[in-house]
Formats: structure tokens, sequence, C-alpha cells
């Protein structure tokens, strides 16, 4: 008998009945009840990981096993990577669950519903063999997205991020459907194998084309890329903070697995011959958000939105090792987003220990405060190695997904963009290591050069009151969880174990045997191996890291003697980033609907 369909039943039926009985459980009760499902969601789908090894794991729902090739149910087909990210986002939520048990000073038993909702869409959205199931484990995933970021609803900065991050997403969502729709319409099937196996058989047209490109640009949205990003730092700053850790950790990185789910499964096939005409898109769409998301994090103060537009960078990252086309590139995939996964929860968690503390996020404000007693200064300690984490130190964090990365980029041909993942990382690790600086150590100054003013309405109270000291529950999951970014990178056999995996998601045909015909035809595939050069690379962006965080903290000297005309010529080219960020749904719906209209341009001409 399989497990398959447990991590997702088992999440959804707990928090109906925690929505049915809200009146009678005690919040403690509640508690422990949200934090052992999680934990047993997070348990079957490591199983998954492990049982899925040899070959996918295909269950059809209510028995109806495809005939002659031609699916008549819906599946799901459960493969190591897709195991893996449904156990990282179980693990955040299992985290967070613990994290929360003592943040909130009143919070309804509904919050806990609304989790293992928000775990149940991404588990599923993760292990699902159908297409229009996809596009329904993402909308769930929104609506309970949308719930928690407004979960302070009396509040006109939560409602009005909420609101935001609903109308792009939902439009998102809406062009996405448009895409599954032209692909059913040209197919007659929704299964991802049956749609790869279909379209396999005659050349694409623009019709393709564009059901691909429409289905991409959905996940992008979700997944934060620039130019429809906007939404992100905005959400960051009026969710509760326990919920950043999920949308920064989990759900960002589902939309790009979304876009490499529906090109291996469905679209490589037909559009696999003209991958080399197709990279660039991805390689420039990665550039433009990993250096937009390094400034704009870097410009910041407020530490949420200063980590959601870190979080931006790296899906630059991401999309640039995607872009490779290649299982190099989802081996790096994968390993990235393990270790930027980890590391962002831990740091979204060291900030609401602030948070609680002190009731305050700015940056600035909180200059010193963390110097007060032992127990912040290892918050501090927590809060400066997920920096490091992000650096790509070489043999520490994300170095393992950063050197087979950019191996990756290298072999398809665009060995330039390892700048780009050496600047977009040592930046945003600079921008965590100059806060840690400033707020537990008390270094810097008033006025740090580089970092613009905070935007009005950002800090919003998630606290009754302030608070003397930080409950155990607070300050074990971040440790746990930065202990293991730490480690990722040096996990025997994790390095073997991604690129396996990534070989056997990067096999349309095999998958579709897998699916429709029941037969492992997986072969395995060439693997990479570290180089010096990476050793080199993760070293300098160590280096800018910890040289632009002395900057800030230690440099106006410096900086002082650069030609006022350069300064202001700066700050001049950085006003049209910060404008677009206006925080109104309108200016967002205007970057959507021009980003939709260049991507599917680009890749329809791209693709003929």
């Amino acid at each position: 008998m399989t497990i398959a369909p447990l991590p997702i039943a088992v999440p959804l039926i707990v928090a109906a009945a925690l929505a049915a009985t809200d009146f009678v459980h005690r919040r403690r009760v509640t508690n422990l009840v949200a934090i052992a499902t999680a934990a047993t969601v997070t348990a079957l789908c490591a199983i998954l990981i492990f049982r899925s090894a040899a070959g996918p794991i295909v269950y059809w729902l209510g028995a109806w096993h495809p005939r002659h090739g031609v699916a008549l149910g819906i599946a799901l087909a459960v493969d190591p990577l897709g195991a893996a990210m449904a156990t990282l986002a179980a693990l955040l939520v299992t985290a967070t669950l613990l994290y929360s048990v003592k943040y909130f000073d009143a919070v309804s038993n509904l919050f806990q519903a609304l989790m293992l909702v928000f775990l149940a869409a991404m588990v599923g959205f993760c292990l699902t063999g159908d297409l229009f199931n996809l596009f329904v484990f993402f909308e769930l995933m929104s609506v309970a997205a949308y719930a928690l970021t407004a979960y302070k609803i009396e509040e006109r900065g939560p409602l009005q991020g909420a609101i935001n991050f609903a109308v792009s997403n939902s439009l998102g969502g809406i062009m996405a459907l448009i895409g599954i729709a032209l692909a059913y319409g040209r197919t007659g099937a929704l299964n991802l194998a049956q749609i790869g196996e279909a379209l396999a058989q005659r050349p694409p047209d623009a019709l393709v084309a564009v059901a691909f490109a429409l289905i991409v640009l959905g996940f992008l949205v979700k997944a934060a890329a620039f130019p429809v990003h906007f939404w992100l730092a905005d959400a960051h700053a009026v969710a509760p903070t326990p919920v950043c850790v999920l949308f920064s950790g989990a759900m960002v990185e589902l939309g790009v697995y979304g876009v490499a789910r529906v090109w291996w499964s469905c679209f490589a096939a037909p559009l696999g011959g003209d991958a080399i005409a197709l990279r660039p898109v991805f390689v420039w769409i990665g550039v433009l958000t990993a250096l937009v998301g390094a400034v704009m994090c870097f410009r910041q103060r407020h530490l949420k939105r200063l980590l959601a537009f870190s979080t931006v960078s790296h899906v630059g990252i991401f999309l640039l090792c995607l872009g490779a086309l290649s299982h190099i590139g989802i081996a790096a995939l994968a390993a990235y987003v393990l270790a930027h996964g980890l590391a962002k929860g831990a740091l979204f968690m060291c900030v609401g220990v602030l948070i609680h503390r002190f009731a305050e996020v700015d940056e600035l404000r909180l200059r010193g405060c963390g110097r007060r007693d032992a127990g912040l200064l290892f918050v501090g300690v927590l809060f400066a190695a997920s920096g490091i984490v992000l650096a790509g130190a070489p043999m520490i964090g994300a170095f393992l997904g950063k050197s087979l990365g950019e191996a990756s980029v290298e072999e398809a041909g665009f060995g330039w963009t390892v700048a780009i993942f050496v600047v977009a990382s040592g930046l945003t690790a600079g921008a965590v290591l100059r806060a840690a600086g400033s707020i537990f150590c008390g270094w810097g100054e008033d006025e740090p050069p580089g970092v613009a003013q905070p935007q009005e309405g950002d800090v919003e109270p998630e606290t009754l009151e302030l608070h003397d000291r930080t409950p155990a529950t607070m300050v074990v999951p971040p440790a746990l969880l930065t202990v293991a970014a730490l480690l990722v990178s040096v996990a025997p056999g994790l390095e073997d174990a991604v690129q396996h995996a990534a070989a056997q998601f990067v096999q349309t045909g095999a998958y579709a045997d897998a699916v429709l015909h029941g037969r492992n035809t997986f072969v395995a595939l060439p693997t990479e191996g570290l180089k010096a050069a990476d050793f080199v690379w993760g070293a300098l962006s160590l280096l800018l890291a910890l040289a632009v965080s002395g900057l800030a903290l230690f440099g106006r000297g410096l900086v002082e003697r650069v030609p006022e005309r350069l300064r202001r010529a700066g700050e001049s080219a950085l006003q049209p980033l910060e404008a677009a960020q206006s925080g109104h749904p309108g200016d967002y719906v205007a970057w959507l609907t021009a980003g939709a209209g260049a991507l599917c341009a680009v890749i329809v001409l791209a693709l003929r």
C-alpha cells in the first residue's frame, strides 16, 4: 500500500477538524495537534524520497488506471525531487508552528488550520502528476497565503498587503489557467505525462508556445521574478513573521519548481529542439531578477523587506540554474533551494525574536539592542551564520548549489553569469551581515551609506506588548534550521543524491513510461564534481559580503570621497526601482500585464 496520498489528505482532514471544533479546543491542544500533524507529514514525505529513488511512485486516485497510454483518472507521480521539495515545505511548517507557540500573545485556533491547509497545498503541488491539479493546489496555496497575510485583518497594513498579493497572484493564476486550457485543447489531456507524449507527436506551433509562456508566467508570479515581483516585499512587510518563513522558505521556490515541472514533463519533448533559443529567456530573467533583488535588498533598513528582496535575488539565481536546461542545473536548483529555504526560515525567526522583544523591525532603530543579554547575542550569531549560508562560502551552506549552478551555466554557454552568482549572493549576504553588526554589536552609524529611508506604514505591531525574555520555542527552531543550513554542502551523499534525483527529473520519456505504461526506463546521467574554481568563486562571494557590510558599517569616510556627481547619479539610477515599489495594485497589474506580453512575445519568437 502506498503512502503517497497521506501527506496531502492528513493535513486537510486535521485542518477541517480544527476549524469545525474551534469553539471547543484550547490553544495548547490545537498547537500540539497541528505540530504533530506537520511533523507526521514531514516524516511521510521523507520516506517518499527514498522509496521513489529507483523510479516514480505512481498512485491513481480511485484506482482509475490508464488504458493504452490514456490517463482516465488523476495521478500522483512522486519522484525524489518533488518529494524533497515537499519535505522542505513540511519541515518549515513544523518549525514555524513550534516557533509560533509563544510568539503570538493572542491568536485564534484558526491560524493552525490555515497553516495546515497551506501545507497540504504545497505538498500536493509537489506530488501531483496532473496539470489541472497543479493549478488547483497553486490556487489553494494562494488562498491560504492571502488569509495568513491578512490574519490581523483589523489593521490597514496587512489588509492592503494581502490585496496586493491577491491581485497579482490571481492574475498570474488566470494566465496559467488559460495556458492549461490551450494545452488541453491541443492534446485532450491533463495528465502531465500524457500531455508530453501528445505534444511530442507533432511539430510545435505558436499555440503550444503561447500555452507554455502563459503557464510559465503564472508560476513566475508566484516565484516573484522580475518584473512581477513587487507583491512579495509588500506581503512580507505586513504578514505575521512566522508566515514569512513559509513565503520565502518554500512558496516562492515552488513557483520555480512549477516552471521546471511543466517544462520537463510536458514541453521538453516538443520544444526541446529549441532549447538553445529558450535558454537566453530564462537566463536574462534570472540576471535581472538577481541584480534588482540584490540592489533593493542592500537598500533596505526594514528587516522583513530586506529579507524579502534577498529572496527575490535568490529566485534570480534559481532561474539561472533552471535556464541551463540540464540535469546539472536542476541538481543545482535542488541543493540551492534546500540551503536557502533553511537559512531564510532561520533569518525570519530571528527577526521575529526582535519583534517579540522590542516591537520593532527597523534596523537603525534596533541598533545595539541585541547586546542586552546572552540570549539575544546567540540569536545574533544565528542571524550572521545564516547570512554566511547565503553567501555560498566554500563548503558552507549554499556552496554546493552555487557551484553546481555555476558549472551548469558554463556548460550551457553562459559562463559570464558566474559573476551574477557572486554579486547577487555577496550583496544579499552583505546586507544580512550589515544588519547583524548593527543590531547585535552596535556597529555603524545612524544613517549608513547606501540605505534608504523606510516606507510609511511599514512597521506594524505583531505582539501586544514588549517582552523581557525570549522563550526556548522561539530559539530552538532557528538554531536547528541554521545548523542544518550550514551543513548542507558537507552532508554525506547529498551531492550524488541531488544529481541522481535531477537525472530522473529531466528524463521526459522515461517519466511518461513510468506514469502511463508502468515501465522503468530511467538511465544514469553523468555527474558533476566540485572544482578548484568553485572554491575561488565561493571565497569571492564571502569576501564581497564582508566588504560591502564593512563599508556600510564603517566606511562613511570612503563613501564621502566619491565625487558627489557620481553619488547623485547612483541615487538617480535607483529611484525608478524604488518608485516602482509603490504599493498600489494598479501599478503592479500594469507591470504584470507588460511583463506577460513581453514574455509571451519573446518565448514565441524564440521558439519559432
